[in-house]
């Protein structure tokens, strides 16, 4: 397993799975006549990001990956996303940015030093020791809680709709 197989297609396949449960939540607020700037402000508790910021930091998080382990500059993009659409089109645009990264990029990444900051401090990491224990998890942490922000407002969402990477 390489860094780019290990980062870059996980990234994707999990991007397709946000965008189908967007989907979902878009029909759902369509079906039920649910203003969707309802669902896109919704959070667990008060003290945390609403749907729509959650879906900008899972962009965020596999955009920043793929980049610093391809030793590239991050790409900076606002956060100004009000709908499911401008959601789509960020989920869009991530995977248009991961896909044009190629494993070439990626050698010799495991070893890379990354430094990165986080909370007004900065974290430095060796590339696979950041992607496993940095990059990933805040991805998936992210996505899932995406994915509960939904579910906890009855949209219909089952574990595949998680995994299956918009299959």
């Amino acid at each position: 397993m390489n860094m780019y197989d290990a980062s870059v297609p996980v990234f994707v396949h999990f991007l397709g799975s946000l965008s189908v449960i967007l989907k979902k939540a878009e029909a759902h607020c369509a079906a039920k006549k649910i203003d969707p700037s309802t669902i896109l402000n919704a959070r667990l508790f008060p003290d945390m990001f609403a749907l729509t910021r959650q879906v900008q930091i899972a962009s965020d998080a596999a955009k920043g990956a793929g980049a610093r382990l391809a030793g590239i500059a991050v790409p900076s993009w606002p956060d100004e996303e009000k709908s499911f659409d401008e959601l789509q089109s960020r989920i869009s645009k991530t995977v248009t940015f991961l896909s044009g990264l190629n494993p070439e990029q990626f050698a010799g990444s495991e070893n890379r030093d990354i430094a990165i900051k986080a909370g007004g401090r900065e974290l430095n990491f060796k590339g696979f020791v950041y992607l496993e224990t940095w990059a990933k998890p805040n991805f998936y942490f992210h996505l899932t809680t995406a994915y509960a922000i939904l579910r906890h407002n009855g949209i219909e969402l089952g574990k595949p709709d998680f995994l299956a990477g918009g299959q």
